[in-house]
């Protein structure tokens, strides 16, 4: 499997990666998240724009995983990463993230962030074997508050929710006060 950016062509494809992945949490009870649409064209086409969509890809060069980022108070925020389950326990998203550190440090960010359901074995569990640890509300910055909000209003919240970090080789300690940045 390679890294590379997400090619216009395949937007569609992420789309279809990201109902198959959402399948899984019908067996957990969480319809509402298993049929939730996956991001809408036009966004996936702004983040593959701005050089922040990466696919992993198979030997014939299709996508069978993706990672969408944004640039949020100073880290690199994890907006979406989903692997197909077909090509699921070979380290596909792992590897995808340890990409978005790379690419974030070389820009300068300070850390990797997301949000996740706190209770989903392949949710934080997972991100915390990878390095992440979950933050308290007194460390959330400002964009993740506002990151939260939005999730709450699209109604995420039926199920507990998490706002986690890892730190960048060589990076300070994160600022509570920055607010939102643009894109990277």
């Amino acid at each position: 499997m390679r890294i590379r950016p997400a090619a216009l062509a395949e937007l569609p494809l992420l789309q279809d990666i990201e109902r198959a992945a959402g399948e899984p949490f019908r067996g957990l009870g969480m319809a509402v998240i298993a049929d939730d649409e996956p991001p809408a064209l036009d966004l996936l086409e702004r983040y593959h724009r701005l050089g922040h969509a990466w696919v992993s890809a198979d030997a014939a060069d299709r996508p069978v995983a993706y990672l969408i980022s944004d640039t949020v108070d100073g880290a690199a925020h994890i907006e979406q990463v989903s692997v197909h389950p077909a090509a699921a326990r070979r380290g596909l998203g792992s590897a995808l993230i340890d990409h978005l550190a790379a690419c974030a440090a070389a820009d300068g960010l300070t850390a990797l962030t997301l949000t996740t359901f706190a209770e989903v074995p392949w949710n934080a569990p997972y991100y915390t074997r990878l390095g992440f640890r979950s933050l308290t509300d007194a460390e959330l910055t400002e964009g993740l508050r506002e990151i939260r909000r939005a999730e709450a209003r699209h109604g995420l919240d039926h199920w507990p929710r998490v706002c986690m970090r890892r730190e960048l080789a060589g990076s300070p300690p994160p600022s509570r006060t920055a607010g939102a940045a643009p894109p990277f």
